[in-house]
């Protein structure tokens, strides 16, 4: 291409951009949300669904605490392998394809899940289902972002991710209902067997769910972009939308992606924000999720079935907090949000350090009270997480930015279980895993008060300028 047409063609892709800029949130943006947020819910069910089988599962396979913590963490070392592998997907073949066939791979390997006969041959499952679950997040994430305008993007963005804290709050609720009707033995079995719904979302996806505008434009797809963009202005004349004139906000650049670029300047301080984020929310909640259930009943001495009506409770008050998130996100901003958010996941793991450590409470009452403080913070930055990596980078390297912060963020998924496993084990017993989590938040409102950037109401062309 000649660098008269390489012009040409970069001009015509800021304009189809600055078009789909200027366009409302419409029915076709809905309609692609709850694609990708079904997505999204099955991926947070499949990624949850072991925690709640786990209260069963460590009787019927008879598994001890550090087997426990490895059969969580294993499914969190193929999401690395997914992460790494679907970010480089996504950024050569598209958003569409990566995500399609991560949700594949989350479907069939759920159905091994279900039907695996001891440790070992569970382990295995997760572990491959764990490559697409590594895989949907943040393309899916990606996606979403780059779907939406400047204006409202914090609110929109965390309202498709309320759909991960719906499965965290269904799943249980699901586990408990089966796990009562049909029984232990095959109750967790039903409950992970259901994780292969991806396989019907594949497929509505496969024609419901467009190519991405501007990994189309910042591809030199100009002409697929703008064809897409003609969609959803037909949608918002449709709603009765009056659409303002289009003002290219910057100049966009049709660059190769180069997988180092992380690392280089002006990125790279970037990139530690990002990865510190990551790693230092979800160690936590890592930690938090997947022992929950498990500490009501060895811990608390709950039954199986109480301790997941117990994880429901707690998920309410996640799914609350995470639509106040969205409500702040685009009024005061992503630093403000995040800072207050790991004051309030310190105050969590505080209360429970106080309780359990120092006052030696018994029972599953002072768990249930700090792990209510520790979820209805911990949602924001978890979901935040997402957002706010796929704003921080350019087109060309949006999904490979987001899905290297969710690698990190799953090496701290594996780090935590074990970590939690171990000083359970230890004499330090639950005040341990509590002061584990306060060091780590008090370091995330230092990572964001030091290195944060504040992106709201910017285009995602400006803010990677």
């Amino acid at each position: 291409m000649s660098d008269a047409m390489a012009a040409a063609t970069l001009a015509s892709g800021d304009e189809v951009v600055a078009r789909f800029e200027r366009v409302p949130f419409t029915p076709l943006h809905g309609r692609i949300m709850a694609v990708l947020g079904l997505g999204t819910f099955l991926d947070s069910y499949d990624l949850l669904a072991i925690g709640s089988a786990l209260a069963v599962i460590f009787r019927t396979l008879h598994i001890d605490f550090v087997d426990t913590g490895l059969l969580i963490s294993v499914a969190f070392i193929g999401q690395i392998i997914g992460a790494v592998l679907f970010g480089l997907v996504s950024e050569v073949w598209g958003r569409k394809t990566g995500f399609i066939t991560a949700l594949v791979i989350m479907g069939l390997f759920s159905i091994a899940s279900a039907f695996a006969w001891n440790f070992q041959s569970l382990a295995l499952a997760r572990a491959l289902l764990g490559i697409g679950l590594g895989g949907e997040a943040p393309i899916a994430g990606a996606m979403m972002t780059e779907l939406l305008q400047r204006k409202n993007r914090g609110r929109y963005f965390l309202i498709y991710q309320s759909l991960f804290q719906w499965g965290s709050l269904l799943t249980p609720l699901i586990g408990f209902g089966l796990i009562s009707v049909i029984g232990p033995d095959q109750g967790w079995r039903w409950l992970l067997g259901i994780g292969a719904l991806p396989l019907v979302i594949a497929l509505a996806a496969r024609w419901l769910l467009p190519e991405s505008i501007r990994w189309l434009a910042a591809k030199g797809r100009v002409g697929e972009a703008e064809a897409i963009v003609t969609r959803f202005e037909q949608s918002a004349a449709a709603s009765g939308r009056t659409l303002s004139a289009a003002e290219p906000r910057a100049q966009g650049e049709m660059r190769w992606t180069r997988f180092g670029e992380l690392f280089h300047a002006p990125y790279r301080r970037r990139t530690a924000l990002c990865w510190l984020h990551w790693f230092l929310t979800y160690i936590i909640v890592a930690g938090v999720v997947s022992w929950l259930p498990s500490l009501f009943v060895r811990l608390g001495h709950l039954s199986a079935s109480e301790s997941l009506l117990a994880a429901v409770g707690v998920n309410v008050i996640a799914v609350v907090t995470c639509y106040l998130g969205a409500w702040f996100a685009d009024r005061i901003g992503r630093r403000k949000l995040f800072i207050i958010s790991y004051a309030g996941m310190a105050l969590g793991a505080a209360i429970g350090l106080l309780e359990v450590g120092v006052l030696q409470l018994q029972g599953w009452v002072p768990y249930f009270v700090a792990a209510n403080v520790l979820e209805a913070f911990l949602v924001i930055n978890a979901t935040g997480c997402y957002l706010y990596t796929a704003e921080l980078y350019p087109t060309r390297m949006r999904a490979w930015g987001t899905s290297s912060g969710r690698a990190v963020s799953l090496v701290a998924s594996v780090i935590g279980p074990i970590s939690v496993g171990s000083l359970l084990a230890s004499s330090l017993g639950a005040g341990g895993m509590f002061g584990m989590f306060l060091v780590a938040a008090l370091l995330g409102v230092c990572v964001i008060l030091w290195l944060g950037i504040e992106t709201k109401g910017l285009a995602l062309e400006e803010i990677s300028t």
